[in-house]
């Protein structure tokens, strides 16, 4: 397992624990969460919660956007990025 995956693991848990009830067949890692409906405006929040405390970090608004947080790819150069590994 390579360090980014091991990085963004917890990510995944995390989205298939709280949307998709446990089920993680047939999510993608560039699956878009919000034109599949896994994850609604409301998740996203709960989703950058996870990820402030998780990953002790802080989202601010202007990251608040599908580039940054609308698959798990996007969520995995997300946190290089702002973890600066």
């Amino acid at each position: 397992m390579s360090a980014q995956t091991e990085k963004v693991e917890p990510v995944r848990r995390f989205i298939v624990d709280n949307f998709l009830f446990g089920r993680s067949d047939g999510l993608s890692d560039e699956q878009s969460f919000l034109d599949s409906g896994i994850i609604d405006s409301t998740g996203i929040l709960e989703l950058v919660a996870f990820l402030e405390e998780t990953y002790g970090l802080q989202v601010n608004d202007e990251e608040l956007i599908p580039d940054n947080l609308d698959s798990i790819n996007k969520i995995s150069g997300f946190l290089l990025a702002k973890l600066g590994k």
